[in-house]
């Protein structure tokens, strides 16, 4: 009887020193997930500061806490633990927190960890319920609760790991979550890891009380780091790594964590080529911030993103027949439907999510296709929920976000489009220009010959396609026109 081949999960990890990190996790050679760090960028998600409140805002109920980082934090009433409540009042009939301004008052210290970093105009997402992330454990002070990872499965690994932490008996108002590497870890791993956190929330503590308001006191490790103790599980059998410092730190970690497999961190030395592309990666990494994704039999994904939500539509290729175009409906739905998750967790896409199905009338075929979304669903880290297919065709979704996507560390609104993808065409542009050129000729104090600067391509526009409009103008008024490209 032949076993099912083991599919293997690596880990990539290519630095430019100083400068960037880029870690890849891929399983069959395909990107899972992605992740990039621009070591000279400001982060601030998973930091933890001493913050002062600088209002209270009684119709949102959420305080601005200035952190000492430029822009005022946003901490809403569900964020705000009760250790930090100034006065002792009982929420209101048909509400579940007390108002904000009765609770707090401006002016007041308190310790706010970032849990979404600034975007645009809006600022930082705060909370004060505060967590230390370990190799196994994550500490959550003030919160004495005992959760474990749901994608442990088994109940009695899942029994044995809630006996180990009970034995291990924390200190009152600590609480854990177990991560999902812990199945199967020994009591001794565990132990350590705990009391490495204990130590950490010790420290952070006392830097809290000590240290002035606005400060930072406890900042997240880099992506480096991150890549051990978040993403190296026992499901990956190689790491391969580009620079020699950190193949070494890596080398460290794992003949603690995994001692049997301690030729598992591989360096790339071929100066020829880099390890992405060593690896045939380059291409699937380059599709992350592209708008459009190709499908396996022709079709096609489009990504948009709106202030309020990312629309995905899917387009098929080319089809002939009514018997053809429902086959091909189906065929391109699926593959869709198998392929949007990775690119949702790739480009780590949060909030609302509308995907544009191409429209069948089978149910079966509906009811196959949102089951494979949904399997597929599966795979990702991050809280998903997920409705059925109207008979549009529209399937929405809601995604948790849990970082900083590549395509916000890296990408920014062109300065011409202002990041809609479209600008005005030359014709329309033309039109503005003579507008404004007939206004000012209309005065009558102004210069002659009248010098009028554009930009090149409008400039040779202009010249090419209004000469005649032009050259009216100049005898209506009298007066030279000059139009000059500006200077780039």
């Amino acid at each position: 009887m032949s076993t099912a081949k083991k599919r293997k999960r690596k880990m990539f990890l290519s630095v430019l020193p100083g400068e960037q990190i880029e870690l890849v996790l891929a399983l069959d050679g395909v990107i899972q997930e992605y992740y990039v760090e621009i070591l000279g960028q400001i982060k601030t998600k998973s930091n933890i500061y001493k913050g002062k409140i600088h209002n209270i805002d009684q119709a949102l109920q959420a305080a601005f806490i200035n952190y000492g980082t430029g822009k005022n934090g946003f901490l809403q009433v569900d964020e705000v633990h009760p250790e930090y409540y100034q006065s002792e009042i009982k929420p209101g009939k048909g509400y579940k927190y007390p108002p904000l301004q009765k609770v707090l008052k401006p002016g007041q210290e308190l310790l706010v960890q970032v849990v979404k970093e600034p975007t645009g105009n809006k600022g930082a997402f705060l909370t004060t319920y505060l967590s230390l992330p370990g190799r196994y454990f994550v500490l959550t002070p003030g919160r004495e609760q005992l959760g474990i990872s749901r994608k442990i499965t088994d109940e009695k690994e899942r029994e044995r790991l809630k006996t180990i932490v009970q034995e291990l008996k924390l200190e009152e108002g600590l609480g854990v979550i177990v991560r999902t590497v812990s199945e199967g870890r020994n009591k001794s791993y565990l132990y350590r890891d705990l009391q490495f956190l204990k130590r950490l929330w010790k420290e952070v503590r006392k830097k809290g009380v000590s240290e002035q308001a606005p400060s930072l006191i406890y900042e997240e490790k880099d992506l480096a780091f991150r890549a051990v103790r978040d993403y190296l599980t026992e499901d990956v059998s190689e790491i391969w790594v580009d620079s020699d410092q950190i193949a070494e730190q890596l080398q460290e970690f794992v003949s603690l964590v995994f001692p049997r497999r301690k030729k598992m961190v591989r360096i790339h030395q071929d100066p020829e080529r880099t390890l992405m592309e060593r690896f045939n990666l380059e291409k699937q990494i380059a599709q992350i911030f592209s708008r459009e994704v190709e499908l396996p039999s022709g079709g096609r994904l489009v990504f948009d993103q709106t202030e309020a939500l990312m629309a995905v539509d899917i387009n098929s290729g080319k089809i002939g027949g009514e018997k053809d175009f429902k086959e091909m409906a189906y065929k391109t739905n699926l593959e869709a439907a198998e392929n949007i998750p990775r690119q949702l967790m790739l480009r780590d896409v949060g909030g609302q999510v509308v995907i544009d199905f191409i429209e069948m009338r089978d149910k079966k075929h509906v009811s196959e296709v949102e089951k494979a979304l949904r399997t597929a669903l599966k795979m990702d880290k991050a809280r998903t929920d997920m409705s059925r297919m109207s008979r549009f065709g529209l399937i929405q979704l809601v995604r948790q976000r849990l970082g900083i996507s590549a395509l916000s560390v890296t990408m920014e609104n062109c300065p011409r489009c202002q990041g809609t993808g479209m600008i005005r065409n030359m014709e329309w542009q033309a039109l503005q220009a003579q507008k404004d050129i007939y206004r000012l000729l209309r005065r009558k104090q102004f210069p002659t010959p009248l010098e009028y600067q554009v930009e090149p391509e409008l400039a040779i526009y202009l010249l090419n396609h209004k000469k005649d409009k032009l050259a009216r103008m100049e005898e209506k008024f009298e007066r030279q026109i000059l139009i000059m490209p500006e200077e780039s």
